[in-house]
């Protein structure tokens, strides 16, 4: 799977994934869906495109899936 809509560079912020090397974090987009502010991170970043949105959550969604987490019993 391809995510043409994010980078990794390590040089702008420590090679965080960002939206196609704007400096915004795939962590920052997906953080704000998970709150409930879908509609504000148009209006908070104006670079973004819905399009963006959709691939910083498949692309977070590929990532976990790549790992293996640790299952914790309480």
């Amino acid at each position: 799977m391809t995510f043409p809509r994010i980078t990794v560079n390590p040089k702008p912020i420590g090679g965080v994934p960002c939206i196609r090397g704007l400096r915004i974090p795939v962590s920052t987009v997906v953080d704000m869906v998970a709150d409930g502010m879908t509609e504000d991170i148009l209006k908070s970043y104006p670079d973004l495109e819905p399009g963006n949105i959709s691939e910083a959550l498949r692309y977070a969604a590929a990532a976990v899936r790549e790992r293996e987490l640790p299952l914790t019993i309480p």
